[in-house]
C-alpha cells in the first residue's frame, strides 16, 4: 500500500540518522505482513524515495485494486513476507552489537544534534591522572619524616621520644619496613579479583568502588591505635587502590589517539613520582604542624569527590568486555539457532530470547550454586592465566619490572631517610620531594613521547627500557659515591630522569604484547608481580642490612647496583620476537580496530564533529 509522503520522508531520515534498532524477541508480532524490515541487500531509503514519486500516482488509483488482492492473499505470501522481516531483523545485527557495547542509551545520546559531553577522553586522563596521584601522595606521605618520624633513642643517658608514627607506636626499622609494605597484601590479593570481576560488571564501578574503601581506609590509618590497627588499614588501602591500578591504564589506552598512546600513559605514570614526591612536602608540611594523624584524613577527604564521580557518572565499557551484555543478544541475532516462523505468518520465537533467559536466572541463593560459579569463575581464571603466562614478551618484560621496582620501592620509602644520614639533609622531605617531582615529571614524559617519535613499537619500548635503565643505574651509583652534597644532587637527578623515562613504555609492552581482553588481567599481575618480589620485599630487607651494617652509604649501593639486573632483562626482550596484539581479535571474534571504528568509548568534539 501507498505511505504519505510525510511518512516516506520520516522513514529516510529514520534511515539516514541511524538511530534506531528494531530487535524482534521470541513471540512479539510483526506489526503487518506486507511491510517487512528490508532485508540485505536491498533497495536503500534514499532508492526508495525516488521511487516512490514515479509510483504515488499509479498507487492512488489502484488502491482499491490492492485491498482486495491482499485481503484475498494466501497465507504462504504472508509467511514469505514474514521471512523477509526476520531476515530485516538479522541485518540490523551490526547495529545492535555497536549499540551495545558503546552503552544501553548510547545510540541516544547523539539525537537531536546535542553538544558533546563535557566528559571527554581528555578529562577521563586528567581525572584519572589526580586519582593517581592522590594514591602515591599517600605512598610518599607515609615514607615523609613529617609522618613516618623518628624512633625513640637514647644515647649518653638521656631518651628522645621520637616522633611520627614510628615514635608513636615504637616501631623498629623492620617494623617500619613492613608498615610501607603492608597496603601491598591487600592491593595484590585484590588486583587479580578486580580484574576477573571486569568480566561479569562494569569496569568503570569497579573502579568507584575501590575509591570508597580506600577513602575509609585513609580515614582508618588516621584514627589508628597501634602497630596491628595501621597495619590493617594500610591493607585495606591497598585493596582500594587494587580496582584502579588494574583497570585505569586499559581505559586511557583505548581513549588515547593513535600517535600518542605512550605519551598518554607517560602522563598517568608521570603521576607516580609527582605524587611521592608531593606526598614528602605534604606528609613534612601537615605531619610536622598538625600531626601525622591529620595528614591521612586529609588525603581522605581530597578523595571524595572522585568517590562521587565513580558512582554519578555514566560508566565506559573496556574494549573486549563489551560480549557482557551481547550474550543477552547474542542468539537472537544467530540465524542459526532462529526457530521456523509459526503457521499464522504473524510471530516467530528465537530459542534463548527474553522468556529463555528469564527462566535462567536464579530465584534464590543457595551454596551450590555459588560454588558452581566460584568454580567457573576459578576455571576462566586460571584460562586467561595460563594463555598470559604463554606470552614472552609479556614474561621477560615483568621480570625487568620486577627488577626495576625493588629498587625504586626502596628509593621512594627510605631516600628521605638515608639521605638526612649520609649529606645531613636540613630538609631531606623537602629536598628529595623537589627532585623526584622535576625528573619525575621530566623523565616519564621524555620516555612517553620519545617512544611515540621513533615508533612506538614494541621492539623499541625494549631498547628504550634497556638503555635508559643501564645509564641510570650508572649515575645513580656514582650519586652516592659522591661525600658533596652538591655532587650527589647532580648525578642523582639525572640518574632519576633516566630512570623515570621507563614508566610509560614498560606499561605500553604490558598492553600491547597481549589480546586486548587479557589487557586488565596483565595490568593486574604486573603489577602484582612488581611488588610482591619488588618493593614489597625491598623495604623489610632494605631496613634488616641497615641494621645490620648501619652504614645508609653502603646501602644505598647495594641496592642501586640492582638496576642493572633490570636494564639486562630489558635488554633480552629486544631480541624476543613480538608482535603487537592490540588489534587481534577479542575473545568473541570482535576486532578491536573494528570495534573502536564503530563508535569511540568517549565522544570527543573531533569524534563528534567527523560523525
Amino acid at each position: 500500500m501507498g505511505e504519505s509522503p510525510v511518512a516516506a520522508q520520516e522513514a529516510s531520515d529514520d534511515a539516514h540518522a541511524n538511530a534506531r534498532v528494531v530487535v524482534v524477541a521470541a513471540g512479539s508480532p510483526v506489526e503487518s505482513a506486507s511491510e517487512p524490515l528490508p532485508p540485505p541487500g536491498s533497495a536503500t531509503p534514499a532508492a526508495e524515495a525516488d521511487q516512490e514519486d514515479s509510483k504515488r500516482e499509479a498507487s492512488a488509483e489502484a488502491a482499491p485494486e490492492e485491498l482486495k488482492q491482499e485481503a484475498a492473499a494466501p497465507v504462504e505470501a504472508k509467511q514469505e513476507a514474514a521471512a523477509g522481516a526476520a531476515t530485516g531483523v538479522q541485518a540490523m545485527a551490526v547495529t545492535v552489537v555497536r549499540d551495545v557495547e558503546a552503552g544501553l542509551d548510547a545510540s541516544t545520546s547523539d539525537q537531536g544534534g546535542d553538544k558533546p559531553s563535557w566528559f571527554t577522553p581528555k578529562r577521563l586522563l586528567v581525572i584519572f591522572c589526580i586519582i593517581n596521584m592522590l594514591n602515591y601522595v599517600d605512598r610518599g606521605a607515609i615514607a615523609s619524616n613529617g609522618v613516618n618520624g623518628s624512633r625513640k633513642n637514647c644515647s649518653g643517658g638521656t631518651c628522645s621520644s621520637g616522633s611520627g608514627i614510628q615514635g608513636d607506636f615504637d616501631l623498629t626499622n623492620a617494623q617500619d619496613g613492613v608498615l610501607s609494605s603492608a597496603f601491598m597484601v591487600g592491593l595484590l590479593v585484590a588486583s587479580l579479583i578486580f580484574a576477573s570481576l571486569a568480566k561479569r560488571h562494569n569496569p568503570f564501578r569497579l573502579i568507584g568502588v575501590g575509591l570508597l574503601v580506600w577513602t575509609f581506609a585513609t580515614a582508618g590509618c588516621g584514627a589508628s591505635f597501634d602497630f596491628w590497627s595501621i597495619t590493617i588499614c594500610r591493607m585495606l588501602v591497598g585493596v582500594g587502590e587494587a580496582s584502579f591500578i588494574s583497570l585505569a591504564a586499559p581505559f586511557i589506552d583505548d581513549n588515547a589517539p593513535v600517535a600518542q598512546k605512550t605519551a598518554w600513559l607517560a602522563m598517568f605514570y608521570m603521576c607516580i613520582p609527582t605524587g611521592i614526591a608531593l606526598g614528602y612536602v605534604y606528609g613534612g608540611l601537615v605531619g610536622g604542624t598538625l600531626g601525622w594523624r591529620a595528614a591521612f584524613w586529609g588525603e581522605s577527604i581530597l578523595m571524595v569527590p572522585f568517590v562521587i564521580l565513580g558512582f554519578v557518572i555514566k560508566p565506559l565499557e573496556l574494549k573486549g568486555f563489551a560480549h557482557n551484555r551481547i550474550k543477552e543478544y547474542g542468539q537472537m541475532l544467530n540465524p542459526d539457532v532462529q526457530d521456523q516462523i509459526n503457521n499464522n505468518g504473524t510471530k516467530h520465537a528465537m530459542p534463548g530470547g527474553i522468556n529463555d533467559l528469564a527462566g535462567k536466572v536464579p530465584k534464590k541463593f543457595s551454596f551450590s550454586r555459588f560454588g558452581q560459579g566460584l568454580m567457573t569463575e576459578i576455571g576462566h581464571f586460571s584460562k586467561d592465566m595460563k594463555e598470559l603466562l604463554q606470552e614472552k614478551v609479556f614474561v621477560i618484560n615483568v621480570l625487568g619490572y620486577i627488577s626495576y621496582n625493588f629498587v625504586i620501592g626502596s628509593y621512594s620509602y627510605w631516600g628521605p631517610k638515608a639521605g638526612q644520614q649520609i649529606y645531613h639533609m636540613v630538609s631531606a622531605d623537602l629536598m628529595f620531594g623537589g627532585i623526584t617531582i622535576v625528573c619525575g615529571i621530566i623523565g616519564t614524559l621524555a620516555g612517553g613521547f620519545i617512544h611515540d617519535k621513533v615508533g612506538s613499537t614494541i621492539p623499541n619500548a625494549f631498547r628504550l627500557l634497556s638503555g635508559a635503565t643501564f645509564l641510570g643505574a650508572i649515575f645513580c651509583f656514582a650519586a652516592f659515591c659522591f661525600k658533596s652534597l652538591y655532587g650527589f644532587i647532580i648525578f642523582f637527578s639525572i640518574g632519576e630522569i633516566l630512570v623515570f623515562a621507563t614508566q610509560a613504555p614498560v606499561n605500553f609492552v604490558c598492553l600491547h604484547s597481549i589480546k586486548p581482553h587479557l589487557r586488565p588481567l596483565s595490568m593486574a599481575v604486573s603489577t602484582v608481580s612488581i611488588h610482591i618480589f619488588g618493593d614489597v620485599p625491598s623495604s623489610p630487607l632494605v631496613g634488616l642490612v641497615q641494621d645490620k651494617i648501619n652504614n645508609w652509604r653502603s646501602t644505598a649501593l647495594l641496592l642501586t647496583s640492582i638496576l642493572f639486573i633490570a636494564a639486562v632483562f630489558w635488554f633480552i626482550g629486544m631480541f624476543v620476537p613480538s608482535v603487537d596484539r592490540f588489534k587481534e581479535e577479542s575473545e568473541h571474534a570482535i576486532p578491536a580496530a573494528d570495534r573502536s571504528n564503530l563508535r569511540p568509548l568517549l565522544d570527543d568534539n573531533e569524534a563528534r564533529t567527523s560523525d
